[in-house]
């Protein structure tokens, strides 16, 4: 018996069809590929996929990273992908990464509003929620052991040579749109990594041969 996959909210599924991951370049697609062969690895042998996405201070990049893995992992119908972010030290989820995620039809909503808030994050009306907020990458919320760390920057890449449990550890660098912060250029910068990390983890997933 298959299970259908969750439908994505309409606007997600918009952005999605609007991605061109034919632009990404061979080069990049080396990079990519140690990712794809870990869940293709996976899924031929139907283990459980735990992705672990780790920056310097879990507030931009990874926290993108984590949402639009965990929501391309269903657009493809692709079972068992649980995905996680973290860094190397814990500070909060940067407002305008959820402003953008909203931007992009996701739905979002604040558990708790202190210096390190907790967002409930949904793509899918029946799909369970991704929390996110602003952890360590060793926090009891990520995977101990049988995970592949994504080093989303290469600050964490170079600080963190070694990530206790980590089945895979694989380099896979973005930009960092924090430069952009408090300018104009704000808002656009965002969403232009934000669209970038969408469609490198949808040609990912894409792949993938179920």
């Amino acid at each position: 018996m298959t299970t259908s996959k969750p439908l994505l909210f309409p606007e997600i599924q918009t952005v999605i069809k609007a991605l061109h991951p034919e632009t990404i370049s061979e080069d990049r697609k080396a990079v990519l590929k140690p990712l794809v062969d870990f869940i293709q690895l996976k899924t031929s042998t139907n283990q459980d996929i735990r992705i672990n996405f780790i920056c310097t201070h879990n507030s931009r990049r990874s926290h993108l990273s984590q949402v639009w893995a965990q929501t391309m992992a269903s657009y493809f119908n692709i079972k068992n992908v649980f995905c996680y972010s973290g860094g190397t030290e814990a500070t909060a989820l940067f407002p305008m990464v959820a402003n953008t995620l909203v931007h992009s039809g996701f739905r979002i909503k604040a558990l708790s509003k202190n210096d390190n808030p907790i967002y409930s994050i949904k793509y899918s009306e029946n799909a369970h929620p991704i929390i996110g907020f602003s952890k360590k990458l060793d926090d009891d919320f990520n995977p101990k052991s049988s995970f592949a760390a994504i080093m989303t920057c290469s600050q964490a890449d170079g600080g963190c040579p070694f990530i206790a449990g980590a089945e895979k550890r694989i380099p896979i660098t973005f930009e960092d749109p924090k430069v952009f912060d408090n300018t104009p250029k704000q808002a656009q910068k965002y969403n232009e990594r934000s669209l970038q990390i969408a469609t490198e983890l949808f040609y990912v997933f894409s792949q993938i041969n179920l």
